[in-house]
């Protein structure tokens, strides 16, 4: 699946090219400054995640939040801190910057800013999840109009694309909105699931000591060498863009060969704590991605949830 997108306007008109028979494996260089496929992993103790995260140009950030008094989702562990809030610390400064810049967040931003919101804590129940969920949509509701979202089966891609994970049920629902500003995060064995079109879950995201045991030490044994890139190109071919984050703890050395990998195999989204190294990496070795040999629309257009046993050439779909 291609991921690039064109940003039309200040508002939410972005949209990808899906990869298909005709396109070719291509390394692109971008020669701005915005890294799409770096992501951002929030520490616990990150007092405020996200000016690092513009500081080094990465396309996104996974945060971990806590619900808490006064309808706010809170940032850190322990007990909720006054003014450690979503709103305040993540979701204000990152779309006022969108704003302040014509509806993108850099001027060479190519695809959405992936927002992904963890729901931890210790209190697990359906009415806990459930209620933060309700904050979080009401809190992406009041930026509606630079948010990617889904409105029945129209898809339109903007300026941020906002995942939710932690939340057992969020499936069922955001399923049940007739217009979402969230989606699901997924995994790969959500390729092919009419009960998981890539309208609700566009997104593949896993550890990647779930499937895969090298630890960048050694070369990449052949096999899951195979597997990585086997995987990527099944979860493209059905419209989805692939996350890979949990890497080992290991020497930034060992942490960069896996990163080339991750890179070589068209993975849209490394996410990593090491913010730094993960920057001067990309900045050194681009991500290969497929690339349709036509030029991208400059607006949402309608598509339909991917099926399964439907054919897979030049098959269009927005990148979210």
């Amino acid at each position: 699946m291609n991921e690039g997108l064109a940003i039309a306007g200040g508002l939410a008109g972005l949209a990808g090219v899906a990869g298909s028979a005709v396109a070719g494996l291509t390394v692109v260089r971008r020669r701005g400054s915005y890294l799409a496929s770096g992501h951002a992993l929030a520490r616990p103790d990150d007092i405020d995640p996200l000016p690092g995260v513009f500081r080094r140009g990465l396309g996104g950030l996974t945060v971990p939040v806590t619900p808490g008094p006064r309808g706010e989702l809170f940032l850190g562990p322990g007990a909720p801190q006054p003014g450690r809030t979503l709103r305040r610390l993540v979701l204000t400064p990152l779309f006022a910057r969108a704003r302040g810049n014509g509806g993108r967040l850099a001027r060479d931003q190519p695809v959405p800013f992936r927002l992904v919101v963890e729901v931890t804590g210790a209190v697990r129940d359906a009415e806990t999840l459930l209620r933060a969920y309700r904050i979080l949509d009401q809190q992406l509701r009041d930026h509606a109009a630079l948010l990617s979202h889904c409105d029945g089966d129209d898809l339109a891609p903007g300026a941020v694309t906002v995942s939710v994970t932690g939340i057992v049920d969020v499936r069922e629902l955001l399923a049940a909105q007739p217009v979402r500003y969230a989606f699901a995060d997924g995994s790969f064995d959500d390729i092919g699931s009419r009960s998981a079109p890539a309208t609700l879950v566009p997104m593949i995201s896993e550890s990647w000591s779930r499937r895969f045991g090298w630890d960048g030490l050694e070369p990449i044994p052949a096999e899951e060498r195979h597997l990585l890139h086997a995987m990527v190109r099944s979860a493209h071919d059905d419209g989805r863009t692939v996350r890979i984050s949990g890497l080992p703890e290991g020497p930034r050395k060992a942490r960069a060969a896996i990163w080339a990998e991750l890179g070589a195999a068209g993975v849209d989204v490394i996410a990593d704590h090491d913010q730094r190294g993960l920057a001067r990496h990309l900045r050194k070795n681009p991500v290969s991605r497929w690339v349709a040999r036509e030029p991208l629309p400059t607006r949402a257009v309608r598509r339909n949830s991917p099926r399964p046993q439907a054919p897979r050439t030049e098959r269009h779909r927005e990148a979210v």
